[in-house]
Parts: C-alpha cells; structure tokens; sequence
C-alpha cells in the first residue's frame, strides 16, 4: 500500500534532498515545460479567456458566500435522486464512513478512480487496517500504488518517474497486485498503457464497490461530474453495484449553467485539450442502470477554517487543473514530495497549511517555498492570487495572530524559529521610524564596510549561502546628496 505523507520533514529539509537529485529534476523539467507550451497554445485558441477566467472567479466567490444554502441544496437534490448524503468534519470521520459503508457490503476490494480527497485522508491507508484492499485504476496512480510511492503531481501523480522506471515497476510488481505484467514488456508507452489496461480490466468486472472523488458537484439536480483521459473512471463509475464519493464541500456549484464555464477551463489548463475524452456525469441512482447504491460523503476537513480567513478563502476556488504546478521554478527543481501533501507546487503551499493548520514545521515552511514571482496567478483559470495568499500566510507564521480552527476563533503564537527575524524587523522598523538614527547607522555600515564579512552568520546563513552579499558604498546616499545636491555640482 502506498505510504502517506505522515512525519515528512519540512520543505527545506526535503527540498535539499530531492534538488540534488538529477534525474528527477531532468524528468521534471521536461515533462512541466511540455505541459505549459502545450496549455500556453490551447488557451490561446480562445479571445474570451480573460473573461471565462474572471466569471470562473466570480462564480466560485459567490458560491463560497453562500456555501451553507448550496450544500443543503446539493443534500436535497442527491437524496431525492436517489442517494445518501454523509457529512465528514475530518478526514478520520470521512474515513470511517467509508469504511463502514464498504463492510456493509461484505467486500474486501474496492476499485477507485483519482481522488484527491482521498489522498488527502489517507483513505487506502484507513481501508488496509480494516482489511480492505483499495485497487487504483488512474495509470498514474497505479504507478505510484505499484511502486509504493506517493503521487508529486496533481494531474500527472508519478511526474517524476521515467519510461525505464515504470517499466520496472510493473515488471517486478504487478504480479503481487493481480495480474502480472506481460513477458517482455518494453518501455514502450503503447505497451505500458497496454499491460495496465490487462492488469485492471479484471479488476473492473469483479470489483463490487468502487470509489470515486468529484471534480465538480451540481447543486440544482445533485450531479457529479469526473474529467479523465483514460476511461477508467467511466468503468469505476457505472459496473460496480456500490460507488462511494468522497468530495469536498468546495466543489459545488450551484447550476449547469456555472458549470459550463468550468468546463471550457479546467481541460484547457490541464490537458490543454478543448474538452476531456472522458465527461462522465451521474445523479443518484437508476433502476437497472449503474450502480443500485449511491454514498456521497461531504468533506469538511479545514474547508471551512479556510473560508473564515478572507485573504486565504480564495484557495477554494481551486479546480485542481495544475496549471500552477507546471509555471512553477521551485517546484520544477524539488518536485512534489518535497511539499508532504497530496498538494504540492503553488496551491499547495497555500492550501496545505490552511486545511491542516500550522501544526507542525512542515506547513509553516510551506508558505516560503516560493520565488513570489507570480507566474502561478498568471496562469490560475480562477484567479487565484497564490502571492497574496503566500505572503499573508509568512505573516502569520512570523507574527501569529488570530485564526479559526474546527469554527472557534484561537491565537496562534510565532513561530519559535523566526524569533530572530521578528526581532530584526522591529529593529529596522523602528531605525526607519527614526531619521538621525537611519543617518547614524548608515554613516557606521559604510565607515565599517571593510570589515563586513561574505556571509551572515547564524540564521542569516541560509539567505547568504546562495547569495552575494551587496557591497555597501563609500558614503550613503543621502550624504552624497547633501554633498552634490543631486550630483549638479
């Protein structure tokens, strides 16, 4: 079974790790810089991006607002299709819902199709200690499941992995999941997709009970909806007697008509394709006509901690498109596992430490791994404004301050290891507050410029250990102002 993401060090630690690594950083660059060239000339294909992108916005604000009346709707609508609504507070909850539900069955084998949520609550993890098998179909994540890794990309889960890898993978692998690989088997994509398509197909005639995640739900009918490329979510979808979906609350959009323009988004930015080969839709349940039992659970699991905070509440507009992940330079050199979450790159960096709160120094580093030069705003179909949100998050780690934790408002403290920089900002706020001490003290740092050493010492060394230090000038600015006026003498 896959690993989770528990324990993983903070994003320095694994950054130095995996930045070191030139075979990844060589899959990574050239699998991120075909995906953008590739969304770059899609989205050019249309004169109303700008415009999409601002009512993909708009559309999502104005269902976070009134995300309580949608959801009761959505419960509405799926109930009276036919289906079962269940309400997960946290991922402990959702976990054993689900659990619950496939035991109910009598099953020890579930077949799912990509889920993001699920990754987020460590569901294949949750299933195996209840005795339950949790088959993965996306071939990416097959991959990641085969060779007991964890996903580092949000579309593309085993970015990081080459042709020869895969291909040991499922040569030494796939036998103790099921159906072994074929003799012989190449690197061939053709051949690879083909060895995965034999290894899962008897899995989709005999599987009982599949789960599914959502990219988007309908308020107005209760419809859910899941993009692919590869078919494997269809057969997820419709052969099995039992489908559980687990999808967070901030999935909903309130009527087709919305759920159009995400539809002209999301593919563009993802696959760079005008539309998914793969729409697959269903609302409840249908007499002789896919599954006879519907469960959708409702995720909560800091969503909505999130929507209190008004400059982070933003994140939840994700579609889950990647497209920032793709524009990234941090992320195209440490790769995905670097971030220890099911969300790396950009929106990870802003969502992660929202959704678990800053429990740990693993996600308040996550709001520094990043150059803040904005490209992943520039390509967000939603606009998300990722810089803004990064910066209000390093303040709140820096400063502490108030927050919302399970619907209670609590402080929380600095973090211990910026006391120093603290420190050195109220210092230099207030020389800045104070103009004969600015004057003093720049006189001093360029009398003394000489004795300045390369490197900072102590906390300083991480900033000065990929940097030249600036040289200072023979005098400072406003001397050689007073001394030239402005250099007309």
């Amino acid at each position: 079974m896959s690993r989770t993401y528990l324990g993983m060090p903070a994003f320095p630690e694994a950054a130095a790790v995996s930045t070191g690594d030139d075979a990844l950083r060589a899959n990574l660059r050239r699998a991120t810089h075909t995906i953008r060239a590739k969304r770059a000339a899609a989205v050019a294909e249309l004169d109303d991006w700008d415009r999409l992108r601002a009512a993909g916005a708009a559309v999502k604000d104005r269902t976070l607002r009134h995300l309580d009346r949608y959801l009761l709707q959505l419960e509405e609508s799926v109930t009276r299709a036919g289906g079962t609504v269940h309400w997960a507070a946290d991922a402990d909850e959702a976990n054993r819902i689900v659990t619950d539900l496939v035991q109910a069955t009598g099953e020890t084998e579930v077949v799912k199709v990509k889920s993001m949520a699920t990754q987020e609550t460590g569901l294949n993890s949750a299933l195996e200690q209840a005795g339950i098998r949790a088959y993965e179909t996306d071939l990416a994540e097959l991959i990641v499941q085969l060779g007991d890794d964890l996903p580092s990309h949000i579309l593309v889960p085993a970015i990081h992995r080459s042709r020869g890898e895969i291909r040991d993978i499922f040569r030494t692998r796939m036998a103790d999941w099921g159906r072994p690989a074929p003799a012989g088997l190449t690197d061939r994509p053709a051949d690879l997709a083909e060895a995965a398509r034999l290894h899962l197909r008897e899995k989709f005639l005999r599987a009982k009970v599949a789960v599914s995640g959502a990219n988007f739900m309908v308020a107005e009918t209760g419809t859910l909806l899941v993009v692919e490329s590869e078919g494997n979510g269809r057969m997820c979808l419709t052969l099995p007697e039992t489908l559980i979906s687990v999808v967070g609350i901030e999935k909903t959009v309130p009527t087709w008509q919305d759920l159009e323009i995400y539809l002209q988004l999301l593919p563009r930015s993802a696959t760079a394709e005008r539309m998914n080969p793969y729409t697959s839709m269903w609302t409840g349940t249908t007499d002789g006509d896919g599954p006879d039992s519907f469960h959708l659970v409702l995720l909560d699991n800091g969503r909505t901690d999130a929507l209190a905070d008004r400059t982070g509440r933003q994140v939840l507009r994700c579609i889950r498109c990647s497209a920032c992940l793709n524009v990234c330079p941090v992320y195209e050199r440490a790769g995905g596992h670097a971030y220890g979450s099911p969300y790396p790159g950009p929106i990870g960096a802003v969502l992660t430490p929202q959704l678990r709160g800053l429990a740990s120094p693993l996600e308040e580093s996550l709001p520094f791994a990043s150059s803040l030069c904005g490209a992943c705003y520039d390509v967000c179909p939603v606009a998300i404004d990722i810089p803004e949100v990064l910066v209000h998050l390093r303040e709140r780690v820096v400063q502490g301050g108030e927050v919302t934790t399970r619907g209670v408002r609590t402080v929380v403290k600095p973090a211990k290891r910026h006391l120093a920089e603290r420190a050195m900002m109220h210092a230099a706020g207030w020389t800045f507050d104070h103009p004969g001490a600015l004057r003093r003290a720049q006189r001093l740092a360029a009398r003394t410029r000489r004795l300045h050493p390369g490197r900072l010492p102590g906390p300083g060394r991480a900033w000065s250990d990929t940097r030249e230090l600036p040289p200072l000038p023979a005098e400072p600015f406003r001397d050689w102002w007073s001394r030239t006026r402005g250099g007309t003498a």
